[in-house]
């Protein structure tokens, strides 16, 4: 089940704040040389623990309400989300072991 969502403020409730599963904000960007550095890592995140995350991709450019809820001011940023609320960021490319660090004490 897990796996990379498009998330807009259509669906933002339900994949994110309302989500069963544990979610990993991406907040990227088209132009994003770094954002595109951390997809590929995120995908295999999100394969690897399809049942229990779930990577929700969205982009600033198009979602700027989004963008400006959560006062994100660099990209990328990554807001993990338990329950329902903001309990990790992590801002700028890292490393797959940072973000493996990031998730694993919710998983």
């Amino acid at each position: 089940m897990g796996a990379e969502v498009t998330v807009t403020s259509v669906n933002f409730k339900e994949e994110v704040l309302d989500s069963a599963l544990l979610v990993l904000a991406d907040f990227w960007a088209e132009w994003c040389v770094p954002c595109k550095m951390v997809g590929p890592i995120l995908e295999k995140l999100a394969d690897e623990h399809k049942d229990k995350i779930k990577v929700a991709k969205i982009n600033v450019d198009q979602e700027g309400e989004l963008a400006s809820q959560f006062n994100i001011v660099s990209i990328p940023t990554l807001l993990l989300f338990h329950q329902g609320k903001v309990v990790k960021q992590q801002i700028g490319a890292v490393p797959r072991p940072v973000l493996n660090d990031m998730i694993k004490e919710y998983l």
